[in-house]
């Protein structure tokens, strides 16, 4: 299933803290690239990627399988863990 949650998070934003904390606390495994650490070439091609999820830019951009979760929420990751296990 951890190929299937990538996180791509903010190391100073709150909202992918509490993000990432639900998905442990659930022992729900996932994928994070932390683009703050990123740089050069590496962090270009991420943010192109992150652009096309999310064209606003904000952090996380939560991809659970084929959907894009903006910004910790809660409800619609959970949503989106129960569709990914009953494919």
């Amino acid at each position: 299933m951890s190929s299937d949650i990538k996180v791509y998070a903010l190391s100073t934003c709150v909202h992918c803290k509490h993000a990432k904390e639900y998905l442990e606390e659930h022992k729900i495994p996932y994928d994070c690239v932390h683009v703050d650490f990123l740089s050069g070439e590496e962090r270009a091609q991420v943010m192109d990627i992150v652009r096309k999820l999310n064209p606003a830019l904000s952090f996380p951009t939560i991809v659970i399988g084929n959907k894009v979760i903006v910004g910790f929420r809660q409800d619609e990751i959970e949503q989106a863990i129960d569709q990914c296990e009953k494919k």
